[in-house]
């Protein structure tokens, strides 16, 4: 039998995440858009001379108005969060490229992480202890698809590539203070196996071992994954990574992500499932982006809950603290889906 992780950091979430359901946090972005920041809020003086536009880049913003990432977090963690994620999904320099701005990646991420942490050391109670995930996102570029049409085989990035900007981005949210990666809003499994990847490379070369969340996509009514994978066959490529958790977010919104989520629960063995969906689907005249009002996504996640998919819920594009301490109240009220010594599957016990 495979022995347990011996985690260096967040030893305690196993043991949480069987004792009832944790809540992660809401979105970064839809909260950002509440500020109505401008071009100098991002610039700063620091990038004042910066020869692109940079609205938009909202890592930056850990730079130039700290204020309001820590305001975000904060928020989130006063509605009830148990982990809250550091705004890094775009701080890889493949992601910065796109701004002109790869250097700034390691310092991004180390930043992000700092604002993280002191949030959490502010709200945490010996008996409700606060989390900073460390988010890693998909990168912009996609090392399974062709970006021409007419050229199948043709890439814009590659393996390698994608592993050293990752490792980068996870070195400065491990110097920051962050207890828990999270790969995320993975719509190329490839991309994903890259990040897990350089998280290995990274905790054999420290020392440290800290508990995965690996978080999938799916992206149409299909049931798939961007490069073609159903959510199972997500699983059986990322399994291998032990992570202390599976699972959705983004995309389709709760209403259509349940059979998906239902699928993962059955497929994943004893490992922890997450799940958090947008806030329906995308509305433009909406004040966040999204449809659903604190009530309609907490209903929805609740009832995953009642069914016995999760053991982590949250919410992504389009949720706001009202949103989280919504779904925070919905699954209270429900058990854990796993409970037991361990979150891994047979397949990895009997190897």
């Amino acid at each position: 039998m495979m022995k347990p992780i011996a985690y260096t950091r967040a030893a305690g979430l196993p043991a949480l995440l069987q004792q009832r359901i944790a809540v992660l946090d809401g979105a970064m972005g839809t909260m950002i858009q509440r500020y109505k920041l401008t071009e100098s809020d991002y610039r700063g003086e620091r990038f004042k001379d910066h020869p692109t536009d940079l609205k938009g880049n909202n890592e930056l913003l850990l730079f130039t108005r700290p204020d309001v990432i820590r305001e975000i977090h904060e928020q989130y963690l006063a509605a009830g969060a148990d982990l809250i994620e550091t705004n890094t999904f775009g701080a890889t320099s493949v992601a910065q490229e796109d701004y002109g701005l790869p250097e700034l990646a390691y310092e991004l991420n180390l930043v992000a992480a700092q604002i993280a942490r002191a949030a959490c050391d502010k709200y945490a109670t010996p008996d409700k202890p606060r989390y900073v995930a460390g988010a890693l996102g998909p990168t912009p570029r996609t090392a399974s698809i062709s970006p021409d049409v007419n050229d199948p085989g043709a890439r814009n990035i590659d393996f390698d590539t994608l592993r050293a900007a990752y490792y980068e981005q996870a070195k400065g949210l491990l110097d920051g203070g962050a207890d828990v990666f999270l790969v995320e809003t993975i719509f190329d499994t490839l991309n994903a196996k890259a990040a897990i990847f350089a998280l290995d490379e990274l905790m054999e070369d420290t020392g440290e071992r800290l508990p995965v969340i690996i978080s999938g996509t799916v992206t149409d009514a299909s049931g798939r994954i961007l490069s073609g994978q159903t959510v199972t066959a997500f699983w059986h490529s990322v399994r291998h990574a032990r992570p202390i958790a599976i699972g959705l977010n983004c995309a389709l919104g709760a209403t259509l992500m349940r059979p998906y989520i239902e699928e993962l629960s059955k497929v994943a063995g004893d490992v922890a499932v997450s799940c958090y969906p947008n806030a329906g689907l995308p509305n433009p005249m909406s004040d966040t982006g999204f449809d659903e009002t604190p009530d309609v996504t907490a209903r929805l996640v609740g009832e995953f809950a009642q069914a016995g998919f999760l053991n982590i819920a949250g919410g992504c594009c389009g949720t706001t603290p009202d949103h989280i301490a919504a779904i925070a109240k919905a699954v209270s009220a429900y058990r854990p889906r796993v409970s037991g010594e361990k979150f891994f599957s047979a397949m990895l016990d009997a190897a």
